[in-house]
């Protein structure tokens, strides 16, 4: 009986199959494929770059400019049904009304007449239940970058300690307050800390001796508050207090 030659002792060594896994019996790489491969993760990382180094130039222009195509088309919406009726189509035409509208309301409200109906309205607004909240917050905001200043807008940025030493927060001072104590009057100011919004904070009456006063317009201060601090200076410098009696409010409720 003729033995059984095992089939495997036939094959040469050579011809023996490779295991992939195995560093000593695969075969050395290609010098063609590790160039090839590094030459396109080379080119993979800088269209990836590229493509995120446009997008970051985009992003700020494209929502600027449809911001902007938004504010154009709901200004234009109040007066464009108006010269539709009349056979007038122009575009643009309504915006350009509104501005117009805008800076008559501004003339007409700052004379004696137009004071006393804007009054009458204000009053009026301010005996709804839900609307006169709302009105109260826009009315804050707008109070403090208006180019009329009065008793309830902002006064000055501020910078106080808050909440805890070492951590510094940024504020609107709204006005004075002299405290009379025992120990004899120490003047106080009321600081506006927003916590959330601009339109809700809280109010901290700080020393005024420990109150920094950059060198910041209301309006920048509003900017950084609202951006989140992405247009925050690189540097901050403290300005000489200027003393304004007419805003100082005797408190002597503690004796």
């Amino acid at each position: 009986m003729a033995e059984e030659k095992d089939p495997t002792s036939t094959i040469p060594l050579s011809q023996a199959t490779e295991d992939p896994e195995d560093p000593i019996k695969s075969p050395p790489a290609e010098p063609n494929s590790s160039t090839r491969k590094a030459c396109c993760y080379f080119l993979q990382s800088w269209v990836s770059k590229k493509f995120m180094t446009g997008c970051v130039v985009l992003f700020p222009v494209a929502v600027t400019f449809f911001v902007t195509w938004w504010f154009i088309q709901f200004v234009d919406g109040f007066f464009s049904p108006l010269y539709e009726q009349l056979g007038i189509d122009i575009f643009g035409l309504g915006f350009v009304t509104s501005l117009v509208f805008v800076f008559l309301v501004g003339v007409f409200v700052s004379s004696w007449l137009g004071a006393t109906v804007f009054w009458i309205g204000e009053w009026i607004i301010k005996r709804m239940p839900f609307v006169r909240h709302l009105y109260s917050a826009s009315k804050q905001i707008s109070s403090a970058v208006s180019p009329d200043q009065n008793t309830t807008a902002f006064k000055e940025v501020a910078i106080i300690r808050h909440p805890r030493v070492g951590e510094y927060a940024f504020g609107f001072i709204t006005s004075s307050v002299t405290l009379q104590t025992d120990e004899g009057d120490e003047e106080l100011c009321s600081v506006f800390v927003p916590t959330n919004h601009l339109y809700i904070g809280d109010v901290l009456l700080v020393n005024a001796n420990d109150v920094i006063r950059p060198n910041m317009s209301i309006r920048e201060g509003i900017e950084i508050i609202v951006s989140g601090g992405m247009t925050m200076p690189q540097r901050i410098s403290h300005v000489a207090r200027v003393a304004r009696q007419s805003e100082r409010i005797p408190l002597n409720r503690i004796k």
